[in-house]
């Protein structure tokens, strides 16, 4: 019997449908093991630590909050700094041990000891610096201090604990670890808040705590996790991890430096100012949040070129990832211009939030090329291009510092186009080094790297 055009058309229209799930089944098999729980704990973490900001605003004076949030500054710049390479060496070292059935207990000792060395060493250095730091960055707020050392060692415990979870595919229980540390700190400021029984010391401990209460939540249940096998040397964590030290230092340096320069510069009569300054900058990584939102969505195809080892089409999501994360910091710029002061006095009120249109632009403009940055880092690291990254992000530093300091007399107007200029330039420069890079010949599993990298960013607000 013939078949008639209309009749071929419904058949390939059947076929095209029974196709369907199973390339969409592909597509989600190929995405690391673990993005949706761990996308969604990134996100518990993100939406709760603006609440912990909004809370502390609203209860504290503008003298307070200032401590307050330089003790924030310091613990973000010191905990992912020092302690977030180490976590990413543990998950893939572990990984790759698990991969061929040998126990990794010998491995987590070995870090945990160096990462509980480096924690004791930086602890020091913030005793040694105590009183500059109680005067000039905590306004006087001694027990701050103490909230500091508590923290050092509470994120040290809290990112080795994520790198063990990670390195044995316990992704649920990671992504657990997040939303768990977001919403007891959340928890604590509601606490606070109600009572009437904040201060700075208080909000510290709700900012420091946390973690380690989430490292039992997350543990919860988990068995086999450290099991016995061949001695581990520390070349096996990573004859990069000094470099991978220095670079995640210096990426956190350049995220908070428009926040730590205007603190530097402010004279006496700006220094109120200089307080309040930060409210705004947490308005303008509203950016971060959102990239965290869609991270999911972006990845699966990666993942899927990564697994094939696709290298044409994986350099096609690339651009397009590339695209995505300069989209979201055009919309923060749009939001920080039109909206941003209304927002920011509505969360913040009005007494906290001081920035104008032009301000939160700028902001805005450096948290999304800042995102554009550790993103492409995140490919130079799974390409072993480590110096390359740190060279970019301490390109970024020199590039803050001399628009600072050479740019125009306007406090907040100088330090903003620092940031900016100090993000243009680690993009510019990671973009280029990556470029290079992905013309030479790529193995599959160091594609596979990137997209789980990605997936892992260490993205503070």
């Amino acid at each position: 019997m013939s078949t008639t055009p209309d009749d071929e058309t419904r058949e390939e229209t059947r076929e095209e449908s029974s196709a369907a799930p199973s390339r969409a089944t592909r597509v989600i098999e190929a995405l690391p093991e673990g993005t949706y729980s761990i996308g969604a704990g990134l996100i518990v973490a993100g939406l709760t630590a603006y609440g912990f900001q909004i809370l502390a605003a609203r209860q504290l004076t503008s003298t307070e909050y200032a401590a307050l949030n330089g003790l924030w500054v310091i613990l973000f710049i010191v905990a992912p700094g020092f302690f977030q390479p180490i976590e990413q060496e543990v998950s893939r070292a572990l990984a790759h041990r698990r991969a061929q059935g040998i126990g990794g207990g010998p491995l987590v000792k070995r870090a945990a000891l160096l990462g509980f060395v480096l924690a004791s060493a930086v602890a020091v250095v913030a005793l040694l610096f105590s009183p500059r730091l109680v005067e000039n960055v905590f306004h006087d707020e001694d027990l701050l201090i103490v909230a500091l050392i508590l923290g050092i060692f509470s994120f040290y415990l809290a990112h080795t604990t994520r790198g063990v979870l990670s390195g044995n595919g316990r992704f649920g229980a990671y992504g657990m670890m997040h939303a768990a540390e977001g919403a007891l700190r959340i928890t604590f400021c509601l606490v606070l808040f109600i009572t009437g029984a904040g201060t700075p010391w208080l909000y510290g401990l709700a900012l420091m705590l946390p973690p380690m209460g989430a490292v039992l939540v997350s543990l919860r249940g988990q068995k086999d996790l450290i099991t016995p096998g061949p001695e581990a040397p520390y070349s096996e964590l990573s004859n990069a991890l000094a470099i991978l030290l220095g670079a995640s230092v210096l990426a956190q340096a350049l995220s908070y430096g428009s926040f730590i320069a205007v603190n530097v510069l402010a004279s006496d009569s700006e220094k109120d100012m200089a307080g309040k300054f930060i409210t705004g900058l947490f308005l303008a990584r509203i950016p971060i949040l959102l990239f965290l939102a869609v991270q999911a969505a972006l990845l699966p195809k990666l993942a899927a070129f990564a697994s094939s080892g696709r290298h044409d089409e994986f350099r096609v999501g690339m651009r397009r990832l590339v695209l995505v994360v300069t989209g979201l910091g055009i919309v923060g710029v749009i939001g920080g211009a039109t909206l941003g002061p209304w927002a920011g006095e509505l969360l913040f009120g009005q007494d906290k939030f001081i920035l104008d249109n032009r301000d939160l632009a700028l902001l805005a403009a450096a948290s999304g090329a800042f995102i554009l940055a550790l993103t492409l880092a995140q490919g130079l690291i799974a390409l072993r291009s480590y110096g390359a990254a740190m060279f970019a992000w301490l390109a970024g530093i020199v590039g803050l510092v001399v628009v600072t300091a050479f740019s125009t007399d306007d406090l907040f107007l100088r330090v903003e186009l620092g940031s900016l200029a100090g993000s243009m330039i680690a993009a510019a420069v990671m973009g280029l080094a990556l470029l290079l890079r992905m013309r030479k010949h790529i193995p599959a599993d160091a594609l596979e790297d990137l997209v789980d990298n990605i997936g892992h960013e260490p993205l503070e607000i």
